[in-house]
């Protein structure tokens, strides 16, 4: 019961600095970088007849995997 009565007082967890500042510059780098090499290698190939789909469709699968591998930071 005396345990109930004290009054602690915890201060909050601060993030470290690497996960506050450095972490998410790093996750954006990557998730840019990999967005734009999918997207260009996927232009870099002349075949006929993949129109615009080609290029949307790997810039669109790019896009959710780069959010799926990043997006919790």
């Amino acid at each position: 019961e005396a345990m109930m009565d004290m009054d602690i007082r915890s201060k909050p967890l601060q993030p470290h600095w690497y996960e506050r500042y450095l972490q998410p510059c790093v996750a954006e780098l990557l998730g840019s970088t990999l967005f734009i090499f999918i997207g260009c290698l996927s232009v870099v190939e002349d075949a006929e007849g993949t129109g615009r789909l080609q290029p949307a469709l790997a810039h669109g699968l790019a896009l959710g995997l780069t959010i799926a591998i990043l997006g919790g930071i």
